[in-house]
């Protein structure tokens, strides 16, 4: 069975991250078949929603760490960087469902997405910084926006994680509902807003994005260089070894 699964019904097509024996990290494979998911169904005519959603257990535990460091995302055209671009450019109404732990860019990818919905057992967590690295997906950007500064620094700079009721408060959510709810939740809102008039959804969505659509992927990409470039210093290098060996880090030398 596929580690992405499509489905299309009533003009919503519905990407479903499927590799919860795994916590739904994302490979290189998933990247480019939810880049593809993406890029099929901001063409198609037919498709008037996108949703995006995982299990009740698990929304997406970040990057399989194995992939990454074999595969590391490196250079404009690697399949991280052309869903991320993919993501920030759909033209169309393109909302999330969210239960259990959202890791890295299981919370940056939030960020893009127009409705969210989650289960109160949602945990989001950005640990790019105690991983050696920097903030990714326009995060550095749209948190801050977001959240504020103060709140978007504690998010990203001490990485650790916040729940439901905080992501809420602080307006990553629309609602928070019971995990077995979410899922069928947010498709009852895609098939409401299918419904709609088509032109309508695009041309609202554009406006509301177009003061600053360029400067998301202009974010993108800067942060995607200094991404590169720290995984290839020594904090990085120290923090996945101890990863690895499941020791604390120690960042003391650098």
């Amino acid at each position: 069975m596929s580690d992405i699964l499509s489905h299309f019904e009533d003009g919503v097509q519905t990407l479903t991250i499927n590799r919860v024996e795994r916590k739904n990290a994302l490979t290189g494979a998933m990247y480019t078949s939810l880049a593809d998911g993406l890029e099929q169904a901001a063409a198609d005519p037919k498709v008037r929603v996108l949703l995006l959603q995982g299990d009740v257990a698990v929304f997406c535990a970040g990057n399989d760490l194995n992939d990454f460091l074999n595969s590391p995302p490196m250079g404009a055209d690697s399949p991280v960087l052309r869903f991320l671009r993919a993501l920030a450019d759909f033209p169309k109404p393109l909302l999330a469902a969210v239960c259990g732990p959202a890791v890295g860019i299981g919370t940056t990818m939030l960020l893009h997405c127009d409705l969210v919905y989650a289960g109160d057992n949602a945990a989001f967590s950005m640990p790019f910084v105690n991983l050696g690295l920097c903030a990714e997906g326009a995060s550095s950007l749209l948190l801050a926006q977001l959240m504020g500064h103060q709140r978007a620094a504690e998010a990203l700079l001490l990485g650790e994680p916040f729940y439901a009721e905080a992501a809420l408060e602080a307006g990553l959510l629309n609602k928070v509902l019971p995990p077995t709810e979410v899922n069928g939740y947010a498709q009852s809102v895609a098939r409401k807003l299918a419904a709609k008039p088509p032109t309508s959804l695009l041309e609202t969505k554009r406006l509301m994005k177009q003061g600053q659509q360029a400067l998301v992927q202009q974010t993108i990409v800067q942060e995607a260089t200094v991404f590169g470039r720290m995984l290839r210093e020594p904090a990085a290098k120290e923090a996945f070894s101890a990863f690895l060996q499941k020791r604390q880090p120690d960042f003391s030398r650098l």
